[in-house]
């Protein structure tokens, strides 16, 4: 078999050198082992599928159609896939050409593929390609779109430019696309690279997971198929496509933009590195492969255009387009010593941390003073601008709001026990919560985090940073944090999320009662009418002893000595617990008293740690 597949592909390289893509009209691949003949009733079924999936790739939004007609021993079974920035008509045209040319073009071979410019049909008598991960190697096109290697002075440095957008364009098609579609563009520059044009596609019935496990596999084989500088190839087959070009090839503007910017100046990189603290240079190490030059940021935002812009706590936050993909783009304050430190810590330790429920680091630029840190972008924005809208909160249900709370602290947990460091967020909080395109939570902002031993309990700093409201009584008067800070910030977040109401407003107290929010839920947690504190806005939709069971336990987490409190690993067993168990009680109320400044008026100097 794999001597027949390399016999075939050696034809269609010789075919392919020898015609260029815009000679005539398909390309057929067909089968030895079986044929049907003339006025058959397998004939007709293949005339009447062809017709069949004609219509439906032409009509449908994925331009894509697969099916069977017919009974054995006369069933037929095929696929269309029309190339995914035709028009609807276009792919109409094509479907007509391929119930034309079947027959004639394979010598009524039973399995067979018609390759088109602007389409990819299949039929067998055999349904194994309609869910294989792969393409049939038999039915698979690798074809030179020219014959020709274009002259460039670096011809490692064209190679890597091809496989650069390949990848960039895969990865879109498999991420950023429903319909497993994606095309690209890779700038040129001045040292002889011309733009390259790629495409990405695979039949919209597969799964991400095995889309990109086909993808993979076509770029794997893309310099083992075609020679180093060609000017461009294609490989198409039942399952998947892949194509790289020097001419523009498809409709529209690209999916994918790479720019082929000068590279950072690293004179000047060194010197901005070296004036970052000593112990961030020793860890540049770690993350420089997502250095980032200021001028590719410059274009993904449109020069910081103030139309980009999301917002930002030190220094702005703009919205931008990085190879195809949406990023934020945090731009540092220039000349803040707090920014710096904020950097340090984001660019350190967020770069080593990966999770489903932390946001993800793309990469930095440090150039002409600028420190930018640029992140996955979250469309949902964070969690409160949902929670104190009064129009946005409708959209936070009940399960929502449960699914944010689980994974926050699945978040939490990581950063405390599962990653390689013990890290301590200290600034966890509502707008800190960031929501993706389905309403997941991600643990945003590491300006303040700090790394812990591992046997490490607790920390003092004479500089309390972070949000009034959501820090621990330890931390505002004595300076003592630990991961028992960071449970304590998650208790005011959960207490948030249930009731709806703001804990850090002017003085720490609620509109409706001129009670503070965390003494509210106190005062109906001892009178037993919890269920007065849970948000309005829910109506009666909503499990009633799961959110007491959140509210107990935001109270766990809220306890005034860090011993009493959980730990993250506890409150997701206690989250997963059965509804029906009973959970542990907090301690009585807090004896510290609430102020308008900084939430606590009563000095305790001694706690119990763990």
């Amino acid at each position: 078999m794999q001597r027949r597949c390399l016999a075939v592909h050696a034809v269609l390289l010789i075919a392919a050198i020898a015609l260029p893509l815009a000679a005539s009209q398909p390309w057929p691949l067909c089968g030895r082992n079986a044929n049907y003949t003339a006025g058959s009733t397998y004939e007709t079924n293949l005339q009447d599928l062809a017709l069949t999936l004609r219509a439906k790739a032409s009509s449908s939004p994925t331009l894509f159609a697969s099916g069977t007609n017919g009974t054995a021993p006369n069933a037929v079974y095929g696929l269309l896939l029309c190339r995914g920035d035709v028009s609807s008509s276009d792919c109409f045209d094509c479907g007509s050409r391929v119930a034309q040319d079947d027959g004639q073009a394979c010598n009524r071979a039973k399995d067979s593929a018609l390759v088109y410019n602007q389409c990819y049909a299949r039929f067998s008598d055999k349904a194994d390609f309609l869910t294989s991960t792969y393409n049939t190697p038999e039915f698979q096109t690798t074809y030179l779109i020219s014959g020709t290697n274009i002259s460039s002075t670096d011809v490692a440095g064209y190679n890597r430019a091809v496989t650069e957008i390949l990848n960039a364009t895969v990865r879109h098609a498999v991420e950023n696309s429903t319909r497993l579609f994606a095309t690209g563009l890779r700038r040129g520059n001045d040292s002889g690279f011309r733009d390259i044009y790629s495409m990405a596609q695979c039949v919209p019935e597969m799964s991400s997971t095995l889309c990109r496990t086909c993808l993979d596999g076509l770029v794997g084989q893309w310099w083992n198929t075609f020679p180093r500088n060609g000017e461009g190839a294609r490989i198409a087959g039942d399952r998947c496509h892949l194509r790289s070009e020097l001419a523009l090839f498809y409709t529209g503007d690209p999916m994918v933009l790479l720019q082929d910017v000068a590279p950072v100046n690293a004179e000047e990189t060194v010197y901005q590195i070296t004036n970052l603290p000593v112990d961030t240079t020793d860890d540049f190490e770690s993350v420089k492969s997502t250095l980032l030059s200021l001028a590719l940021l410059r274009l993904a935002t449109d020069n910081f255009h103030e139309s980009n812009k999301l917002g930002g706590g030190f220094g702005a936050v703009y919205k931008g387009i990085l190879s195809g993909q949406e990023v934020a783009v945090k731009r540092m304050a220039k000349g803040s010593n707090q920014g710096l430190e904020e950097l340090k810590n984001e660019l350190v330790l967020v770069a080593k941390l990966h999770h489903k429920n932390l946001v993800r680091l793309v990469g930095f630029c440090l150039e002409e003073g600028e420190r930018l840190l640029v992140y996955e972008y979250m469309p949902n924005k964070s969690l409160d601008t949902f929670l104190f809208d009064t129009e946005q909160r409708s959209r936070l249900d009940w399960s929502t709001r449960f699914r944010i709370i689980e994974g926050v602290a699945r978040g939490l947990q990581y950063l405390h026990q599962d990653s390689q460091k013990k890290i301590v967020h200290r600034d966890m909080k509502a707008s800190n919560i960031l929501l993706d395109a389905d309403m997941n939570p991600k643990i945003g902002d590491f300006g303040l985090a700090r790394l812990f031993a591992q046997d490490q309990t607790r920390e003092v700093t004479s500089r309390i940073a972070g949000t009034f409201g959501y820090m621990s009584p330890e931390y505002v008067m004595c300076g003592q944090y630990s991961t028992k800070s960071d449970v304590f910030s998650f208790g005011i977040l959960v207490i948030e999320i249930v009731t709806g109401r703001r804990r850090n407003s002017g003085p720490y107290l609620s509109e409706q009662n001129d009670e503070d929010i965390l003494c509210s839920v106190w005062r109906h947690w001892e009178e037993r009418t919890t269920v007065k504190m849970i948000d309005h806005s829910l109506g009666r939709n909503y499990p009633e002893v799961e959110v007491v069971k959140c509210i107990n336990i935001g109270l766990l987490c809220v306890q005034q000595n860090p011993v009493d409190r959980p730990t993250m690993a506890d409150v997701m067993v206690l989250l997963n617990s059965d509804t029906t168990c009973s959970l542990p009680a907090p301690a009585p109320r807090p004896i510290y008293l609430i102020d308008g400044i900084s939430g606590y008026s009563q000095t305790i100097s001694q706690w119990s740690w763990r």
